[in-house]
């Protein structure tokens, strides 16, 4: 049969099926060529087989998330249930599929293994890929750029079965569920591609996961920049300056102490003196003169007198001491403090060290974050691990103390549409111990004149280029656009599952879903170059939302041919009519050796000076 001209209904012969999933039937077979089916069908799943594998059921929900099902049961109540379309099946692999609720009942019994094991088996299909663009993106554009963000997957208030659920921040409002920190990386030929995924309380806040997303895309690429090990020894050496003055101060308190405790001791026994005194001359009254009132001039009255000045001045002497040892207590601490400080700054050090002695590919990195995960903590540990950094500052406070020192004759750079700049060089912001350039921008909703402050840190001459500057950090879109594309297309604003197993496998089947229809539109253009769009993409950018909206829930006819490949022809029905997709039949799309991938990486044009302090 050629492959050519539109197959209708009375062309159909025994190696032709229909289907109402067409690109779900090109996808099954860009993932049976890279072998992700057969590593999906070996998982560990903790329930036996009884009419169909827990391991199809566990590939049916990936292939559930790439047609954009909403909920589970749309696989067999939808317009076209997806449980009776037998070519997406045999595309897949697999001779059925199973009812929804076996899905459910399967993600219920996956543990922790069949989690991990998938997780490895997502990550081992990815890596080729990543591997790819992570050279792609270092020959053309010197350095990588990565951008990370949380996000809330909301669920209903009154909801109890949903495991680690907590009230937090979801998007404008507080509500119930989870916050998803992603984390992605720009790519020459994909536009972009979602690295991590990782899924919290819905009470976390962002300062809290920049490091394990950091560490997440440096496992996920495999690469990272040189670390700046001297400036971790700059800040140990200021701590070690403040242990000693510390060291000083908790002697000195002990030395108040000491002098407290004696003063109180001297107390007491003069106490104990005029006690006994006022006891000799209360011994010596005679019998008769004890029943009349004591006379206030007479030794015993003066006695008594000079007792109870005593008593209060033990009295006081007591409190000094409590004083002085509560003050003693709180130099110690404050000195424990310094002393872990020290501590963990010497391992922090030597990690990064020993991080630079086996990096023999150290590449130039950039992370762009907003906000939230600015904290001066976060910043300087960025900086440290030797990364360049566009982000807005944490705290109005910055944005405050920015524009009171601003000079009058200052001007401001227009920058875009509703946007100016001013920027300033060398600022000590955040509570970051190394300075950064920041910039004051002003923008104006309505009747209203907005502030906030960007960030940056880095080679790049922001100071002079404020426009580009600008333009770079709101570059982080991207990942706010992945973020809404999970949420709309993939339908993560809807958890199907409720199983801690089956929300890991749910969030992480949605970000490679993302990435698996970026990385098959591709692959799919080489073999048939002259169809149109959404199936050829323009440049890096791939029509995502259609192709899984829409072309992946059309009808077609699917045509095996032996030696050939298969053809996925869309009916006259499908808003791609005449449209045909050769699959299978080229050998062209070449991934990265993993041996050879060091050596392809070039080594970085300019190294993050040292910050003078």
């Amino acid at each position: 049969m050629e492959a050519c001209g539109i197959v209708t209904a009375e062309a159909v012969g025994p190696a032709v099926q229909y289907t109402d999933h067409a690109m779900l039937v090109a996808w099954g077979q860009f993932a049976r060529e890279f072998g992700l089916i057969e590593a999906l069908m070996n998982l560990p799943v903790p329930q036996k087989t009884v009419t169909h594998a827990p391991q199809t059921k566990v590939l049916q929900l990936l292939v559930a998330t790439l047609a954009g099902c909403t909920y589970l049961q749309d696989m067999s109540e939808g317009p076209h249930p997806l449980v009776k379309d037998l070519a997406v099946a045999s595309a897949w692999g697999q001779p059925a599929w199973a009812d929804p609720s076996g899905v459910s009942r399967t993600f219920q019994a996956a543990d922790e293994k069949t989690v991990k094991a998938t997780l490895d088996v997502l990550q081992q299909f990815s890596q080729p890929f990543i591997d790819r663009e992570v050279i792609l993106a270092i020959r053309q554009n010197g350095r990588l750029w990565y951008d990370a963000d949380l996000t809330g997957r909301e669920v209903s208030p009154t909801s109890r079965d949903y495991p680690g659920a907590a009230f937090g921040w979801m998007s404008d409002h507080v509500g119930l569920g989870y916050q998803a920190a992603v984390i992605s990386m720009g790519s020459p030929t994909y536009g972009r591609i979602l690295l991590a995924g990782q899924r919290h309380p819905g009470d976390t806040v962002a300062t809290e996961c920049l490091q394990e997303m950091v560490l997440a895309a440096e496992a996920a690429t495999g690469v990272h920049p040189l670390r700046r090990p001297e400036l971790i020894a700059q800040r140990l050496r200021a701590v070690e300056q403040s242990i000693v003055a510390q060291q000083e101060r908790v002697a000195s308190a002990g030395r108040q102490v000491q002098a407290a405790a004696a003063a109180v001791t001297a107390a007491e026994a003069e106490l104990a003196r005029r006690r006994a005194v006022v006891e000799a001359l209360d011994s010596e009254q005679p019998v008769d003169q004890q029943e009349r009132p004591e006379r206030p001039q007479s030794k015993l009255a003066k006695a008594r007198t000079k007792q109870e000045v005593y008593e209060r001045r033990v009295a006081r002497r007591g409190e000094d001491l409590a004083q002085a040892e509560a003050r003693l207590k709180k130099q110690r601490e404050t000195l424990a403090e310094l002393e872990v400080a020290r501590a963990a700054l010497v391992a922090h050090h030597a990690k990064m060290v020993a991080d630079n002695e086996i990096n023999g590919a150290p590449v130039r990195a950039v992370f762009r974050l907003d906000a939230g995960f600015s904290s001066g903590a976060n910043l300087a540990w960025l900086i440290e691990m030797g990364y360049e950094v566009y982000t807005k500052a944490h705290n109005a406070k910055v944005t405050a103390g920015l524009l009171a020192a601003k000079p009058t004759e200052a001007p401001w750079k227009r920058v875009g549409k509703n946007a100016e700049l001013w920027a300033q060089a060398g600022a000590l912001v955040s509570n970051c111990p190394y300075p950064l350039d920041a910039a004051v921008e002003r923008f104006q909703t309505g009747d209203t004149i907005r502030y906030g402050t960007l960030l940056h840190f880095g080679d790049d001459a922001v100071g002079t280029d404020p426009e580009g500057w600008f333009h770079s950090y709101n570059g982080r879109q991207t990942v706010e656009a992945a973020i809404k594309e999970n949420k709309g297309v993939f339908e993560m604003r809807h958890l199907k599952l409720r199983s801690p197993g089956g929300l890991a496998l749910a969030e992480a089947f949605a970000l490679f879903a993302a990435n698996l229809v970026r990385w098959a539109a591709v692959w799919l253009a080489q073999a048939n170059e002259t169809a149109s769009a959404p199936f050829v993409p323009n440049g890096a950018a791939i029509n995502v939302k259609q192709l899984v909206r829409t072309a992946a829930n059309t009808s077609a006819w699917v045509i095996s041919q032996p030696k050939q490949g298969v053809v996925v022809a869309f009916t006259e029905s499908s808003p791609f009519r005449g449209v045909e997709l050769v699959i299978g039949c080229n050998g062209s799309f070449q991934l990265p050796l993993p041996l050879l991938r060091s050596a392809q990486i070039p080594p970085p044009k300019t190294i993050c000076p040292v910050v003078a302090q």
